[in-house]
């Protein structure tokens, strides 16, 4: 009879030397612990100064305000998605999309959309597209004295602009899409698997619920990565307990990523329905009101802007829109970073942004010159 010995382990097993510097080193971190919750209280959002200028409901429409002079007269108008905060885009310094435009003069301008209650249960696609983002829109057009602007959208509010342009395509100059979903033809990657008709009843949800709740698309999205966004960054905090900057940022993140907000109950029906269950958008099928949104009526320019290693909106979910619209002068850029990096990221702040800033520059109106 054979035996099979067992392989010796010694060589991995911990010493009490490997012991005693592994609680040495967790003392020492958790010294530093007192400070990091300073840090914490400290911590503020929001890079550049604004002020509203417009409010419709709960909407509000912030204007960035700088000591740079305005070199474009061409205004620029960010929209956000409706879940979370619009401060992603403006974040920290080093960590601002809407800085880069700011600084190079563009006249620059962010949709807020406030906070959705019980009593916003029933408004639906029309009533976000045609209704504010036209509204908001029109301001910024009287308030600058253009008659078109510069539209940039991002993730669902990418898509919300997308199909704003096709609707109006005479009131917008350029257009940048930021990891934006238009085409959920792919159904491989987690989240189309989790919202496909054959498990996800959209209907009885927001019949039970009313609106999205927020708990429920923030689990949602914390699920989608879990040991990244579950195990990965607090060991990262552990290890980083002693760098002030990291902390800063660290906190700031968190800040966003906790300010979750519930999605209005019939425009989240329709968009999960309509966009990521039927994909109608892509097809042309997409009623809105009264009208189909025809992307082919978009003659702008086009930048679509997306993420390779997107765990939310995937990279083939966003490409196949400039294939789709009637523009000429349209550009892609697939950038290495994430969903949430391509604003956020130090890579895309200092190398994606500058690109985007000069793209945005040579197809907007010189202030005092018009096009």
């Amino acid at each position: 009879m054979t035996t099979t010995a067992w392989p010796d382990l010694t060589p991995w097993m911990a010493t009490p030397a490997d012991w005693q510097w592994w609680w040495d080193d967790f003392a020492n971190k958790m010294a530093h612990l007192p400070k990091a919750m300073e840090v914490a209280k400290k911590v503020r959002v929001g890079a550049t100064p604004s002020e509203p200028v417009l409010r419709i409901d709960k909407l509000r429409l912030l204007r960035y305000t700088s000591e740079v002079e305005t070199q474009y007269s061409t205004p620029l108008l960010v929209v956000f998605a409706l879940v979370n905060r619009p401060y992603i885009l403006d974040l920290r310094p080093g960590k601002s999309v809407v800085s880069h435009f700011v600084n190079r003069g563009f006249d620059t301008y962010n949709l807020d959309w406030g906070i959705p209650t019980d009593g916003d249960r029933f408004l639906d696609m029309e009533d976000y597209i045609e209704g504010y983002m036209d509204a908001v829109v029109d301001n910024v057009r009287e308030r600058t004295g253009q008659d078109r602007i510069n539209l940039l959208g991002y993730c669902m509010g990418g898509s919300m602009s997308a199909m704003y342009t096709a609707l109006h395509p005479e009131k917008v100059k350029n257009l940048i899409l930021m990891a934006a979903p238009v085409d959920w033809t792919s159904r491989e990657h987690l989240l189309a698997k989790w919202t496909d008709q054959s498990v996800f009843d959209v209907d009885k949800l927001i019949a039970v619920y009313g609106n999205a709740p927020a708990e429920l698309l923030q689990s949602s999205f914390l699920l989608l990565k879990p040991v990244s966004t579950l195990v990965e960054k607090y060991f990262s905090f552990y290890e980083n307990l002693e760098d002030e900057k990291y902390l800063e940022d660290f906190f700031a993140m968190e800040t966003w990523l906790n300010d979750n907000i519930p999605v209005a109950g019939e425009m989240f029906r329709q968009f999960v329905k309509h966009c990521m269950q039927e994909n109608q958008l892509i097809q042309g099928k997409l009623v809105i009101g009264k009208h189909i949104v025809n992307l082919k009526n978009i003659t702008c320019p086009v930048l679509n802007l997306m993420a390779q290693q997107d765990h939310l909106v995937p990279p083939e979910q966003c490409l196949p829109f400039n294939d789709a619209v009637g523009s000429s002068d349209r550009k892609t850029i697939n950038f290495a970073a994430g969903h949430i990096g391509l604003a956020v990221g130090s890579r895309a702040n200092r190398e994606l942004w500058p690109k985007a800033c000069d793209w945005l520059a040579e197809r907007s109106d010189r202030a005092g010159v018009k096009r």
